[in-house]
């Protein structure tokens, strides 16, 4: 019997030229709303793609890292397909050097792989090859993941941490390495906070922390 693969996609991918090029390929389509990455291939395996012009603007805003980290958290495999030409990279901004490095930073960070596309059509011949491949050689079941997977005890204590409003990752690592801690944060003063994360964040943070639990409390005060 001939293995049938699918994949599922996130409903912003409408419109990308990707899901009819997969089609195309025969792979049945599932749009979702996914929380994480673009498409997911596996229980294991998610991609996010980005075009050249994304990239640029997601490590100006801080999208990368914070999706490369969600990938890592949710999946065993996450992929980021760059798609396009470095050499658009050029036209589309002077610090290509800044975005070559902080893709590269992601990959080390948090362990997601990077390939490469030249268009839609390729991101589909990719696509349907990691599908084909964790699905019928590895047989593998096609899961939406809804919950960060932790294997170790490290993750866990970084993901309470950066839930936190205004901490991302990497403050929350700071803190961290800092107090020692989630107990020893709780405990740290307003003052012991800011030598970390500036005044208003730790303002805010041991207000998070201390205020009692009311439903009615706007967080003002």
């Amino acid at each position: 019997m001939a293995c049938r693969i699918r994949v599922y996609v996130d409903e912003r991918e409408r419109g990308s030229g990707v899901p009819e090029a997969l089609q195309g390929l025969g792979v049945a389509i599932v749009f979702q709303q996914l929380g994480v990455g673009d498409y997911v291939v596996s229980d294991r395996v998610a991609v996010e793609r980005k075009t050249i012009e994304d990239l640029a603007k997601s490590v100006f805003d801080g999208r990368l890292f914070d999706q490369a980290r969600r990938l890592s958290e949710y999946y065993e495999m996450p992929i980021i397909v760059v798609e396009g030409s470095f050499s658009e990279l050029e036209r589309v901004t002077s610090k290509s050097f800044q975005i070559r490095m902080a893709l590269l930073a992601a990959s080390i960070d948090y362990g997601v792989r990077i390939a490469y596309s030249s268009s839609p059509s390729e991101t589909a011949k990719i696509l349907a090859s990691l599908a084909r491949r964790e699905q019928c050689e590895s047989r593998r079941a096609v899961v939406v993941h809804r919950k960060p997977r932790f294997e170790k005890l490290w993750m866990q204590q970084l993901y309470v941490v950066q839930s936190f409003p205004g901490i991302g990752p990497r403050l929350a690592e700071k803190l961290l390495e800092k107090f020692g801690s989630i107990e020893a944060i709780c405990k740290a003063s307003i003052v012991e906070l800011e030598r970390v994360v500036g005044y208003e964040r730790a303002k805010k943070l041991y207000q998070v922390i201390h205020a009692r639990f009311t439903r009615s409390c706007d967080g003002n005060g």
